[in-house]
């Protein structure tokens, strides 16, 4: 079953991906349902994802349907003229409201799959943070990278102290549990995370529309494993209440 359509017309079509879903087969596991393996089967072959976001990133994916389209948004992509917005929940507190990390970027040559921080030889990646809301130890970000490096933001994230919560790559052990933030809690012995997935989520991009040429922005509304994680937050975790070690 196809993901939710954001927004689609005669040239694009937009998709609300969930985490834990690849856009295109991976080399470790050629056999997983891919966003593009669904479209394509559901709407032909002529139809092709203009960018990526990890598997475990949820979130707004923009399609061609033609050619023409896709070069003319993948042209935009790789010139640095579209816009995109990233939503963190990650453990830690910023010093600053908003801020800006660049860090170079290369693959990390002793663990396939993951990336590093190097000082020189790498790629220059560069992404603008700025605090929406604090929770004590954790804290919401909006985060817009300016290039397009794989797991940018969350090693951006990670290497500046604020990991994104349930990372499995750049984060840690530090999960977010209803019991930490309700005093008197009185639940299961064996208690689920209230996220227990990656909290990033790909939430707008803008860009030039292939056929009109104006600047079109689209978005997507945060899961609601999300919200109720951050509902959680804003009822037990403000600055009035002591949450349990």
């Amino acid at each position: 079953m196809l993901p939710p359509v954001v927004s689609e017309d005669e040239v694009i079509i937009a998709f609300d991906k969930p985490s834990g879903m690849f856009i295109v087969p991976e080399r470790r596991d050629r056999s997983a349902v891919t966003l593009m393996g669904l479209v394509r089967g559901a709407m032909g072959p002529g139809v092709a994802n203009v960018h990526r976001i990890d598997a475990e990133t949820s979130g707004l994916v923009l399609c061609a349907k033609n050619k023409v389209a896709l070069d003319f948004l993948s042209g935009q992509f790789q010139s640095k003229t579209v816009d995109k917005v990233y939503h963190a929940l990650v453990v830690g507190a910023p010093e600053q409201d908003a801020y800006a990390v660049d860090l170079v970027l290369k693959e990390d040559e002793g663990a396939p799959g993951k990336m590093c921080v190097v000082k020189k030889h790498g790629q220059a990646a560069v992404t603008e943070v700025r605090v929406l809301e604090r929770f004590g130890q954790f804290t919401l970000l909006e985060c817009r990278p300016k290039s397009g490096r794989t797991h940018q933001v969350r090693l951006h994230l990670s290497a500046t102290g604020t990991p994104v919560l349930s990372d499995p790559l750049y984060g840690n052990s530090t999960p977010l549990l209803l019991s930490a933030l309700k005093r008197g809690y009185k639940g299961r012995d064996e208690e689920r995370p209230l996220l227990g997935r990656l909290a990033l989520h790909a939430t707008a991009v803008t860009f030039n529309h292939p056929v009109s040429r104006e600047r079109v922005t689209l978005t997507t509304p945060l899961p609601k494993d999300f919200e109720v994680a951050l509902k959680y937050l804003r009822k037990f975790a403000g600055p009035s209440v002591k949450r349990r070690a």
